[in-house]
């Protein structure tokens, strides 16, 4: 396969959308809709059998929604994955981790989309102040003990797809 244009359609400080004409091996025409977005980190505050949630106002779904602390940077900002990590879970909680090991990297939406994540596990805990960005500032915080988890889960109270992948990480570094 392989493209033979590609136009941007949209852009916004947040992401970018632009349509590929391609080709295939066989000769026949397609058309891609890409979104591009940049990577973001994913964090698992673990401690005491359970787990810090974040719930906010997911404007696409019109409702609250339970997740694990997710970000990426925001415009003019950089660094590495791991102080993205590190960033988004202060930020998110005010929960500063004394150990951040990465679980892996997985992709977003690979059929409509560039954005990947890494996941992180977060341990050896410490409080202390969030600094939530404005479009955060109805978020809430809450520690969930894992049985609760997955009765959240099962009964569709928790369906972030990050966070039910990256839990699924969780679960096989656990072994």
């Amino acid at each position: 396969m392989r493209t033979t244009s590609s136009r941007l359609t949209y852009q916004n400080p947040w992401m970018r959308v632009r349509e590929d004409v391609i080709e295939r091996d066989d000769g026949s025409a397609g058309l891609y809709g890409v979104v591009e977005r940049p990577d973001f980190a994913l964090v698992i505050p673990a401690e005491r059998s359970g787990f810090w949630l974040v719930e906010q106002f997911r404007y696409p779904l019109g409702r609250r929604c339970w997740e694990f602390p997710q970000g990426t940077w925001g415009e003019g900002k950089d660094g590495s994955a791991e102080e993205l990590a590190r960033v988004e879970l202060a930020e998110e909680t005010g929960i500063r981790a004394g150990e951040l090991r990465r679980l892996g990297h997985l992709d977003l939406a690979p059929g409509i989309m560039t954005q990947g994540f890494d996941v992180w596990l977060a341990t050896d805990l410490t409080a202390g102040p969030t600094a939530r960005e404005a479009t955060e500032a109805d978020m809430l915080s809450a520690f969930v003990p894992e049985t609760d988890l997955r009765a959240m889960i099962a009964d569709g109270r928790f369906t972030d797809g990050p966070s039910l992948a990256a839990f699924s990480l969780l679960f096989l570094d656990r072994g």
